[in-house]
């Protein structure tokens, strides 16, 4: 049977499978690109990424330098990132900053004309660069615009089914076209997966619809391990009640945290007094969570303020607009006139797809696997650790997107093109495909996908421990059952079907959620995100060690691997793990 070949198949269009294209185009433009993306690529959830992305330019602060975002980094990690692809991603910010400018990037300008930078939480300087508050949006569609131009095959609204795993080699992969129906096996010396992340597997986030975990789904049901899966980044500002982001970039600008009492409350936190607003994430969320639990949430609620009214009418409209305009249009607050209503919304997946620093996947034993690549959020290479700095997110899809595109480039440039018999992939697709429509159950998706979301919201929030754990682990069994016995969809056509890429979506969404809860329960300590309040110390002689979920067959095992420390012998004092202070 026919197949679709490409040298190269990058599985996402969002800031890192872009970047990603446009890198293999200049490094080697005599290869063939597929880029498949079950959305258009500008819908990718990397268009709403809005505060900054960091690099140690110096314009405002000529004292900063790579060395200190890298400390910043790993201090802010727990300890947990890898000094060596940490080192990687702070000293290639400014240089990836100027070619995203030469890209056609618009970023915010001082008034000397530079490009302008703002405080972000955890960095020691100023160096957020931003296009006021839509800087992932502003980045995307230039890096789009620029793969189209240097002849990319783009595949939209594709949904991938299956990683084609043979031999200990990556060959290819099948995907559902939502448009026709056609299920479509393609052929490539390598995959790139660049697929985001998960926040979809809990009940309040600010991620897309689409960030399902799918990328992560393939890679664990192929036998691959997921890494650190475990450490999940609550934002502290989602707007209350929809879970909308509201940037850290309004924190940056200067909001305040108000609770009932009318106090910013972060100076009540020995952790925070310094930093206070600008303190990391995983220590704001928590420092909130507390005041809502301890009953100081705005008039005894689930939320507290965020203010921003002492900035000024100018300042606002003119620093932070999207986050003026999500206020009003979900909630009819204007922050100009009256404090925004804020709790913590699940963001960022610091796990993902273990790999090199040239973003080869790695198994168990940490060695490379032939012809799989991954950049981004799906990603972990771990640059973030335990807990990911505001503005590091945007910066490792451009880095690692670039240097994936150009590794991935160079191993494509010599190699044959696989082979493998296509056969049996497609009709094992069709047929999971055609169960999913015509099975008789009684649980609608939307029923069993809230059902998960809240479970794993429940038990394995931002403070966890081992009963709950357990028992969310538990009830998880009885979902994936219903899942594979008693789903129900009322849509049994083949073009654009979108109950049933939802009903591929859960599947994911299950498959995530065990891996992060089982890895949550492996890990006996609380470090960055995870905070298990069985174990409320940090535990580095036992756990100075990243976490490795995979399945074995249909049960959830664990194993740990070392952290990287290789900055230690540039400087000891401050690269050797030690107490969080700020």
């Amino acid at each position: 049977m026919l197949m679709i070949e490409h040298d190269v198949i990058i599985v996402g269009g969002g800031l890192a499978g872009s970047r990603a294209a446009v890198a293999i185009a200049q490094t080697n433009p005599n290869l063939s690109v597929g880029l498949i993306s079950k959305v258009h690529p500008i819908r990718s959830h990397s268009v709403a990424a809005q505060g900054g992305i960091a690099a140690a330019l110096k314009n405002v602060d000529a004292h900063d330098d790579w060395l200190t975002h890298a400390f910043d980094t790993v201090k802010g990690s727990d300890y947990l990132a890898d000094q060596d692809a940490v080192e990687i991603l702070t000293k290639s910010a400014a240089e990836v900053i100027i070619d995203l400018e030469h890209l056609g990037v618009l970023f915010s300008r001082a008034e000397d004309g530079r490009i302008a930078q703002r405080a972000f939480g955890g960095h020691t300087n100023s160096r957020a660069c931003y296009a006021a508050d839509k800087t992932g949006h502003a980045i995307l569609h230039e890096l789009v615009m620029n793969l189209l131009r240097l002849g990319t095959k783009v595949y939209q609204e594709w949904y991938v089914m299956r990683l084609i795993y043979e031999e200990g080699e990556v060959k290819g992969l099948v995907a559902y076209c939502l448009e026709t129906g056609a299920i479509e096996v393609f052929k490539a010396k390598a995959v790139l997966f660049a697929t985001g992340g998960y926040g979809r597997v809990f009940n309040t986030t600010s991620n897309d619809y689409s960030s399902t975990g799918d990328g992560l789904c393939l890679t664990a049901i192929a036998g691959l391990p997921l890494q650190d899966m475990e450490f999940v980044q609550f934002h502290p500002t989602g707007l209350y009640p929809v879970g909308v982001l509201i940037s850290e970039a309004v924190r940056g600008e200067g909001a305040y945290l108000i609770n009932d009492l009318g106090e910013r409350f972060m100076g009540n936190y020995a952790i925070s007094k310094n930093k206070m607003e600008l303190s990391p994430r995983d220590i704001t969320s928590r420092n909130i969570a507390q005041e809502i639990r301890e009953g100081r949430g705005i008039n005894g609620g689930a939320y507290v303020h965020l203010d921003v009214r002492h900035l000024g009418k100018e300042k606002i409209i003119s620093r932070i607009p999207f986050a003026r305009e999500e206020g009003m249009r979900m909630l009819g607050i204007d922050c100009i006139d009256r404090p925004l209503p804020i709790r913590p919304t699940v963001h960022y997946s610091m796990g993902g797809i273990p790999t090199n620093i040239d973003c080869q996947v790695i198994g168990v034993d940490s060695q490379p696997i032939a012809g799989f690549f991954a950049s981004g959020e799906c990603a972990c290479l771990s640059v973030h650790g335990a807990n990911r700095l505001g503005a590091n997110s945007l910066l490792e899809c451009v880095v690692f997107g670039k240097r994936s595109g150009e590794k991935v480039a160079e191993y494509a440039s010599d190699r044959p093109m696989p082979k493998f018999d296509p056969t049996i992939y497609q009709r094992e697709a069709e047929s999971k495909n055609k169960k999913l429509l015509t099975h008789q159950g009684n649980t609608r998706i939307a029923e069993l996908r809230q059902a998960l979301q809240d479970l794993t919201t429940e038990h394995c929030g931002i403070f966890r421990d081992r009963t709950s754990l357990t028992e969310g682990l538990e009830k998880l069994q009885g979902l994936k059952h219903r899942y594979a016995e008693d789903l129900h969809l009322d849509d049994r056509g083949e073009v654009f079907n979108m109950e049933l890429t939802a009903a591929l979506e859960l599947g994911s969404l299950l498959t995530v959620g065990e891996i992060i809860m089982t890895s949550a329960l492996s890990r006996q300590e609380s470090r960055g995100a995870h905070s298990r309040s069985d174990y409320p110390n940090r535990d580095d002689s036992n756990y100075l060690q990243h976490s490795l979920g995979y399945l074995d067959g249909n049960t959830v095992k664990t194993a740990f691997r070392p952290v990287n420390l290789s900055l230690q012998a540039v400087d000891r004092d401050r690269f050797t793990p030690q107490e969080r202070k700020y």
